[in-house]
């Protein structure tokens, strides 16, 4: 783990010491949009119009918010329209790398070694973390985006207009519902799990399991009145969000990240909708349990120095 300054990597994990020992994410940098016709989006410049064969997406296997944008590559059949690179499930002193691996796919863009070469490819003297995912416009050479909340609005509706699939996970009708949920969501689930894993303090991680585990109270119940997903009967980004947490819960953040007052597996209802979403057009074929199980206990030395990966438990929540 480290970050880029003024364009020169920095081998440094995140500063605690400021925050009580709570862990704070870095927001993301890039924040453009690709749109139909390329004009601005919510974010950012313009001049990023949807065209087949254009971008380029960068992703980890392990890493959850990535997992979103493959997701939505492949709900919307954007998979021979934007290519792909994966990085290596090691994460050391050089952050993200393409060094030879099982399912590792080489930068075939900038013929990067590191993923923070691609950073600076897009901007010489990029400061900030180099995270994944990351699209980039191969006619401009440059990073549209790194925020994944963003890509996978992107991919829901910009290339409806040259041959994506039909199907819209961010419906006009439902959005004001998604957002509220999206918030909770990322707050104390999503981001919850590192929260409580990346606290050096016992306050800042009690009272990160603490918001965690009424969050997926929260969720249980919702889910509890016979609604098929998380705003109803209509599958929406809501619950994708919600699921590359899920399947990482109990074989990862449960153990590492010292999550376990429950397992997921104990909440039934969360479970039921972790199965469906898994099953649901061969997305789970897109999980790579080795490559996430991998990543958290090799990579992160402070928690887990030997960097020994247990051998179970071997189950998920698509199971």
């Amino acid at each position: 783990m480290g970050r880029l300054v003024d364009g020169e990597w920095k081998d440094e994990w995140y500063d605690t010491s400021s925050t009580g020992g709570k862990f704070k994410r870095w927001d993301s940098v890039f924040r453009n949009w690709v749109t139909a016709d390329g004009e601005p989006g919510p974010d950012g410049e313009g001049g990023f119009e949807a065209e087949p064969g254009r971008y380029h997406l960068y992703v980890s296997l392990a890493c959850p918010w990535a997992h979103r944008t493959l997701i939505f590559r492949r709900l919307k059949g954007l998979e021979d329209m934007i290519s792909l690179s994966v990085v290596h499930w090691l994460m050391k002193e050089n952050g993200w790398t393409f060094k030879d691996g099982a399912g590792v796919i080489p930068d075939p863009i900038n013929d990067a070694d590191f993923m923070h070469q691609v950073y600076t490819a897009a901007e010489p003297k990029y400061s900030g973390r180099v995270t994944v995912p990351v699209l980039w416009d191969k006619k401009r050479g440059t990073i549209v985006s790194n925020e994944s909340a963003d890509i996978i609005r992107m991919f829901n509706s910009a290339f409806d207009g040259v041959g994506a699939k039909a199907g819209d996970y961010y419906p006009e009708a439902l959005r004001e519902e998604i957002d509220a949920v999206n918030a909770r969501v990322y707050d104390n689930v999503n981001n919850g799990v590192y929260k409580a894993g990346f606290a050096t303090s016992q306050d800042a991680y009690e009272e990160a399991v603490d918001e965690l585990f009424s969050a997926l109270d929260w969720l249980e119940d919702r889910l509890s009145d016979g609604r098929r997903w998380l705003t109803g009967d209509t599958l929406t980004e809501a619950d994708w969000r919600l699921y590359t947490t899920l399947v990482r819960f109990d074989p990862v953040y449960v153990g590492h990240f010292k999550c376990n007052r429950k397992r997921l597996l104990d909440y039934p209802q969360i479970a039921a909708l972790g199965r469906r979403l898994h099953a649901h057009e061969d997305v789970g074929a897109l999980f790579n349990l080795e490559h996430a199980k991998r990543h958290y206990y090799e990579s992160h030395d402070m928690i887990n120095p030997t960097g020994v990966v247990p051998k179970g438990p071997d189950v998920h929540i698509g199971q």
